[in-house]
């Protein structure tokens, strides 16, 4: 991951020093091993004041996890992850404030699980031309959720014996351009914000510098979806450098962005990623929700 780009960048912002929210979670809804619940639990340990639930292509964890919330001192912001695509350019995407109810981008995630389901298949049949003997129903055995994916194909090698953990499974195998790697359907970048306005909600780029602009730049890349709509871009972000957060953060600010963050926790499928800190000195400021909360439609 690039995370050493001043020359993409520059800043001299600081970074902020109160730990507040956490905008980028996964449940086992998705790929993440703690129930929604369990999630809420832990953030509420550590006193955050808000988290965003953020699943990959599902909102089945946000009725678990805004039960949890009710009665506890935090707020539950119902979110998803969306993989999506931008003149050839991939990208994952963070809608918040999407409710769990029919509506536009709502209706849109069960078309995605489809082809999440079509395209696991299509894996499961390339790792067996490879002399990998997984199937469906192992991989189906470490999904707890609707939304299955990569992480627990990976899941299902490891306990097969075939590799060591998830890391080495997408480093081996499942990677971009790796020997079972196999492309799926995507939204576009612009269909994605789109739908997330229609459904009552804004959208960020999530970890934006994981993001290969080919010939553009990232910058003209986010002017691009600035103006079609996008209210934000995920700075404070667990993997990236403290420098590199505040690069970003100044970056969002010239663009009149909102400069997000959060973790991307997924319990123990990333291993030494915590909720709220990440790595430990993650710092993500409550006024990043303030600013997305006014840009609702």
């Amino acid at each position: 991951m690039p995370c050493s780009s001043s020359s993409r960048f520059s800043s001299s912002r600081t970074s902020p020093d109160i730990l507040s929210v956490d905008l980028h979670l996964h449940s086992n809804a998705s790929d993440g091993t703690d129930p929604p619940a369990v999630v809420v639990r832990k953030a509420v340990a550590i006193s955050l004041s808000a988290i965003a639930l953020t699943d990959h292509d599902t909102l089945s964890g946000i009725p678990e996890a805004s039960a949890a919330a009710r009665d506890l001192p935090i707020e539950l912001i119902p979110g998803v992850e969306l993989s999506v695509d931008h003149g050839g350019v991939k990208i994952h995407m963070l809608a918040y404030f999407i409710d769990p109810e029919p509506g536009p981008l709502q209706d849109r995630l069960e078309i995605l699980r489809a082809g999440r389901d079509i395209r696991n298949r299509r894996i499961v049949d390339r790792l067996n031309d490879l002399g990998y003997p997984v199937t469906m129903e192992d991989v189906l055995r470490h999904a707890a959720g609707d939304a299955i994916g990569r992480p627990h194909i990976a899941d299902a090698l490891v306990s097969g014996g075939a590799v060591a953990d998830r890391s080495e499974a997408f480093r081996e195998l499942l990677g971009d351009g790796g020997p079972a790697y196999v492309e799926r359907d995507r939204l576009t970048a612009t269909k994605a914000i789109g739908l997330a306005i229609e459904s009552g909600g804004v959208t960020s780029i999530a970890h934006p510098l994981t993001i290969d602009p080919g010939d553009a730049t990232l910058r003209s890349l986010f002017e691009d979806l600035r103006d079609v709509g996008l209210a934000g871009i995920e700075a404070y972000y667990s993997e990236y450098a403290p420098a590199i957060r505040t690069q970003l953060a100044e970056v969002a600010a010239d663009l009149g962005l909102v400069a997000t963050g959060g973790s991307d926790c997924h319990g123990s499928g990333k291993p030494g990623l915590e909720i709220g800190t990440g790595h430990g000195d993650l710092v993500v400021p409550d006024s990043a929700l303030e600013e997305l909360r006014v840009r609702k439609p």
